[in-house]
């Protein structure tokens, strides 16, 4: 089991950036696949972005070029750094674990066992 802190949230002016990171507890943190979902008001969870124990990544169309995930297995940490935000950017952003090791659907959250409870991002 392991639980998940996002922080790093806040309000942004469009075209500004955020960095969120997620704080997971354990020494198991190296063996999970990580990603981030975000979910706005009326609309459906949808998968961000998503990163395996080796660094490889995923990212969705959307956020393509002006997102990158990363990850410090040392300090147990996933970053989402976020560039030229846009209003369809504004979310609810949930940071997940998943114990298979590289998921057939990274950016489908079936493939993930353990949540956290979120942070809010508002572009405005």
């Amino acid at each position: 089991h392991v639980q998940l802190v996002e922080s790093g949230g806040g309000s942004v002016q469009a075209g500004g950036s955020l960095r969120l990171s997620c704080a997971a507890s354990g020494n198991t943190y190296r063996r999970y696949f990580m990603g981030w979902f975000r979910q706005a008001p009326g609309k459906e969870r949808e998968g961000v972005a998503g990163i395996g124990s080796d660094g490889s990544t995923r990212y969705a169309d959307s956020v393509k070029g002006r997102f990158t995930l990363s990850r410090d297995n040392a300090k147990s940490t996933l970053y989402l750094q976020m560039n030229t935000l846009k209003s369809d950017d504004a979310a609810i952003y949930v940071c997940a674990a998943g114990l298979r090791p590289f998921p057939p659907r990274p950016l489908d959250s079936s493939m993930y066992n353990y949540w956290g409870q979120g942070t809010q991002v508002t572009v405005s």
